[in-house]
């Protein structure tokens, strides 16, 4: 049983050991660790502070870059609409060209067809008045053949010229 029971004299030292250490643990170990423990805290919340102020930070920035992307979407919509409303006015305004160029076209042809039908006119005048003057060229001829038919003629025409007068 001796084995079991230790005597008082190891207890005691035992006990004043055990006293000396915990006194020393107590006074330059447990601040030490206790210490290590609250600044391993105090980085485990702060790194925990810096994880959510970095969500906050990329939440934002995801909302920031999708305000851009609705944003550049719009101007892009705006551009588009623009560029049709451009479109559209070159094309009215190339019809509208077309449209006057046309028609002074048709005016410039109505001019020149009117004109080519006077000349034409003119020309069948101009030739049934040569035709007319031969015909009765050949009518006076055919009439006047004698000396006597001609000065009848002549009297006949001074007589008319004086009725006129």
């Amino acid at each position: 049983m001796d084995l079991l029971i230790p005597s008082t004299g190891l207890l005691f030292w035992m006990s004043l050991t055990f006293l000396v250490v915990l006194f020393i643990l107590w006074r330059f170990g447990f601040p030490v660790i206790t210490n290590m423990v609250n600044e391993r805290k105090a980085f485990i919340d702060e790194s925990l502070q810096k994880a959510h102020e970095a969500n906050e930070k990329l939440a934002n920035i995801q909302k920031e870059g999708e305000s851009i992307l609705q944003e550049a979407r719009e101007k892009q919509a705006q551009i588009l609409k623009e560029a049709a409303e451009t479109r559209d006015a070159i094309v009215e305004k190339a019809q509208d060209k077309a449209r006057q160029e046309g028609a002074r076209l048709l005016d410039d042809a109505k001019i020149a067809i009117e004109q080519e039908k006077k000349a034409a006119i003119a020309d069948i005048r101009k030739q049934v008045a040569t035709l007319s003057v031969e015909i009765a060229e050949k009518v006076i001829r055919q009439q006047l053949k004698s000396d006597q038919a001609q000065m009848d003629l002549i009297e006949r025409m001074l007589d008319d010229v004086s009725a006129k007068e």
